[in-house]
């Protein structure tokens, strides 16, 4: 009997970075199944209407009609969707938008590598980490899985 696959959301609507994440993810060792959304109101009407939640979100900031943060801030107040792993993946990286996504309640941030390995690299420890049963709050010091800056 074959296990389930983990279940994905990806939330970003750079179609290059998104066809670059399902190439990462096709390679890594995981049996995944991925769905994806370009914009945050895409992302919260799925969430709150597709009867079953995806074992973690990789939510990127910068999307159109509702950004990351502001999806994030929604996901941790709502009772049926706080204890959703959230992994940010951006372009950028600051410190102070890092510390600030880590005090709203994200798992991990990722700045997104500019190369394919890295990125692999990235998303297989964000799996890593949250595919761990007992997972708890993340130390702050291993919630940026990957900044190139």
């Amino acid at each position: 009997m074959n296990p389930t696959p983990i279940q994905l959301l990806l939330a970003d609507d750079d179609k290059d970075d998104c066809l670059l994440f399902k190439e990462a993810l096709d390679e890594l060792p995981f049996d995944t199944q991925l769905t994806t959304v370009n914009d945050g109101e895409q992302l919260m009407n799925y969430l709150l209407n597709s009867g079953q939640l995806p074992s973690a979100l990789f939510l990127d900031l910068n999307m159109p009609r509702k950004n990351g943060f502001e999806c994030l801030a929604e996901i941790r107040t709502n009772e049926q969707l706080k204890k959703l792993p959230v992994i940010i993946i951006s372009t950028s990286y600051d410190s102070d938008v890092s510390r600030t996504l880590y005090n709203n309640g994200a798992n991990h941030y990722i700045c997104k590598p500019n190369e394919f390995e890295k990125l692999k690299k990235a998303i297989h420890k964000a799996l890593t980490y949250t595919s761990d049963p007992v997972s708890k709050k993340t130390a702050p010091e291993n919630f940026v899985l990957f900044n190139e800056s």
